[in-house]
């Protein structure tokens, strides 16, 4: 493996590259985004004046959504090595791990799973279905230029599966002017990242991209001695090719691939090297483990089509195409689906008036299935039969009034025939006003849908020896509200003239949703809609509070504080199913962090040559299961004192040193060294081995760090373009 991962490395350093400047919607700009969520590129001369003295992430002034951008600058203030990484930053983003064995890693946002939370790669939808739980770490942070989080509802031209917000991944452009970007980097833990990158413009119509990425760790490590290894070992490689051709009449075409193979092997361990062989594993006496292979090919087109001479009616298609394997094998249990998706999204825009806009669409995505069934080998555990195929249809329309600078105001309607199903509408409404310069108000409300997957969505129940449980079928339809707002004002304070003051709420409620309950009956796992119990609620509250200044002189500091009211809905405790809706309990929601403060303070030196970023979070308590309330350290002491997690803080700290066209950085994670004590739960044998093949054990309830502090360094060589 370490020769494959040295011939990879050196055939990626010798790979020049492009970027490919991946558009959103070809309007009389261009190719710009119409959702309101972006209101200008992050490559224009202002947005780079913004990202420098905001000190890489700031909230944008000119979205008509609420919008946090996390700009190249940002992405460098820590290692990113993926872009599970590039959130460290944010309160608005928070990043675990689904369990202490895959290494899967989701986030929360406005206090909900990722898996309600529109990923698109330049408003591509991405990551859906089966490349759900390790998407996050497909995207490696240094491909990226820059990455927007938007909360609330969003415009329905990309769809209505954004419950509680998107997230827009845009990568590095041609007009970066660098024909070779490198970054290397190497972790304490042997993790080891290579990312290469480079412009290549062929002639006046045609440029072209490849984008490379190798990642992997040589050994993994014990360092809770609970004999399960802290991180897989695994290995990563992708590469991606895009191409941009733009002719004289005005009209673009944008093709693209990426192509993707993962590795992943943990459980128990030791020497640093997983022990699980699932071809000859005996659940009495084998290592306990699992091995996951996961390959992943997409493709993807968007044409551009003025309609007259000023480009101010147009037509825009964007098609994309994937095919995602997945094997997966977990102590006795194997799993391994496989996903075919299409997606197309055919627009025309019309532009000619300067307040009133105008985009009607018709969008369609359609995702065969195969192998999603569950065939169970644990007893107690019920028969899953998944599903083949669903899909829909939907025409959209949008209409943007535009009152000068002061007001914004965006009316969407998306209108869906889903595979097997029925039509269902889904409204959105988008307001920004300004009533000064200083000050933006921003509100949006809407509807959201999406098909849940049990098994991927919560990948991390197979990490456990509980039986499961399903009172559904096929892939339940989940349907949500969201409304909420945000006021901001910007002052001039020390050397900044766009500090801010930002404050937002959002509430989500959910009509129907997928519920995971751990508590229903001991040692298994329920799945069930939200419709099976009788006065079903599920929703949460979201409040922010955002501050950022400079006080001085290439000094920035940036404050935020979130916190979260979550609450669901749960049958209660020993109920059986009787056809009818049974009696429930409204719960806070387990293993959802209520509270998290983030500081970030960059300096840097004259000239950019030397850059400090320090960043240090409080993370707030979340409710445990029941069955972890009493559970107790070595000492005899409750490790969750009122059923709730403790509170613990994190430490960040980066130091770079830039030369011409080389940055060479060092840093430091978890600097606390705080990490979450018995992850893994069950019954010991006398040699203190976790006795895997009974169904109280569990690596699935993770709520804090497994990796204690790490360090690393790196360096980044870009060679610019000469003329």
């Amino acid at each position: 493996m370490q020769r494959w991962f040295l011939s990879v490395s050196l055939l990626m350093l010798g790979v020049w590259v492009s970027y490919a400047q991946d558009g959103y919607i070809y309007t009389s700009k261009g190719w710009v985004d119409t959702t309101g969520m972006y209101a200008d590129r992050a490559d224009s001369l202002s947005e780079a004046v913004a990202v420098s003295a905001t000190g890489g992430n700031f909230i944008s002034k000119r979205s008509n959504l609420r919008t946090e951008v996390i700009s190249a600058a940002g992405l460098c203030k820590m290692a990113c090595c993926n872009l599970a990484e590039s959130f460290e930053n944010s309160a608005s983003v928070t990043v675990g791990y689904s369990d202490a064995i895959t290494g899967a890693r989701q986030i929360r946002l406005l206090g909900l799973s990722g898996i309600y939370t529109q990923m698109l790669d330049e408003n591509r939808p991405i990551m859906r279905g089966i490349s759900a739980p390790f998407g996050l770490s497909y995207i490696p942070g240094q491909w990226l230029e820059s990455i927007q989080i938007g909360k609330g509802s969003s415009s329905v031209i990309n769809g209505v599966e954004s419950m509680t917000g998107q997230i827009n991944m845009e990568h590095r452009k041609p007009t970066d002017e660098k024909p070779l970007f490198v970054n290397a980097s190497v972790m304490s833990d042997t993790k080891l990242d290579l990312n290469v990158a480079s412009s290549l413009q062929l002639n006046d119509n045609w440029s072209t991209a490849i984008l490379g990425h190798v990642s992997g760790n040589i050994i993994s490590s014990d360092h809770n001695k609970d004999g399960f290894l802290d991180d897989p070992m695994q290995m990563i490689y992708s590469l991606s090719n895009r191409w941009l051709y733009y002719a004289p009449s005005g009209l673009q075409v944008r093709f693209g691939f990426k192509a993707l193979r993962h590795t992943n092997r943990g459980g128990e361990g030791e020497s640093g090297k997983p022990l699980y062989n699932y071809l000859d594993y005996n659940s009495l006496s084998s290592a306990w483990g699992s091995d996951i292979t996961n390959n992943y090919l997409n493709a993807y087109v968007k044409v551009g089509v003025p309609l007259n001479e000023d480009n101010s009616q147009n037509i825009a298609l964007v098609a994309d195409a994937s095919y995602h394997k997945m094997d997966a094998h977990f102590g006795a249990n194997a799993y391994c689906p496989s996903q075919g998706s299409g997606f197309f999204n055919l627009l025309y825009q019309d532009q000619r008036f300067q307040e009133h806009h105008f985009t009607l669409g018709l969008k369609g995505f359609f995702d065969k299935f195969e192998g999603m069934s569950y065939t169970p080998k644990v007893i107690g555990t019920q028969a899953y039969e998944g599903y083949d195929s669903i899909g829909n249809l939907g025409l959209f329309g949008e209409y943007t009034y535009r009152g000068g600078d002061k007001l914004t105001a965006i009316a969407g309607l998306h209108a869906d025939w889903y595979v097997g199903d029925k039509f269902y509408v889904s409204p959105r409404a988008t307001l920004k006003y300004s009533p000064i310069e200083e000050v933006v108000i921003r509100a949006n409300g809407g509807r959201g849908m999406r098909h849940a997957h049990p098994l991927t969505d919560n990948i991390g129940v197979f990490s456990t020896g509980k039986a499961y449980t399903w009172s559904f079928e096929g892939s339940p339809l989940e349907d949500a509200w969201t409304f909420g707002g945000n006021v901001s004002y910007y002052f001039t304070l020390g050397a900044s003239d766009n500090a801010y003051v930002s404050f937002d709420y959002f509430r989500t409620q959910f009509t129907q949703q997928l519920i995971v309950d751990y508590e229903r009956f001991p040692n298994t796992i329920s799945f069930y809609t939200l419709d099976k119990v009788q006065d079903g609620r599920s929703f949460t509250d979201n409040f922010q509070l955002d501050f950022s200044c400079e006080p001085f002189e290439r000094f920035t500091v940036t404050l935020t504080g979130r916190y979260t009211h979550a609450k669901t809905t749960y049958v209660q405790p020993g109920s059986i199913d009787t056809g009818k809706p049974l009696l429930g309990q409204l719960r806070e929601k387990p293993m959802t962090s209520r509270a998290k403060a983030v500081l970030n303070l960059q300096y840097a030196t004259h000239l950019n040559k030397w850059i400090f970023d320090f960043t240090a979070s409080v993370n707030g308590s979340a409710r445990v299961y029941d069955f972890m309330a009493d559970r107790k350290d070595a000492d005899g002491n409750l490790l969750y004192v009122g059923g709730r997690t403790p509170v613990y803080p994190m430490l960040y700290l980066q130091v770079t040193r830039r030369f011409k066209g080389v940055d060479v950085y060092v840093g430091g994670e978890n600097l606390t060294n705080f990490t979450q004590k018995d992850v893994i739960l069950g019954d010991k044998l006398p040699s203190g081995r976790i006795k895997t093949y009974l169904p109280n054990f569990d690596a699935s309830c993770v709520w804090g760090p497994l990796m204690g502090a790490r360090f690393y360094a790196g360096v980044r060589i870009t060679l610019w373009k000469t003329y």
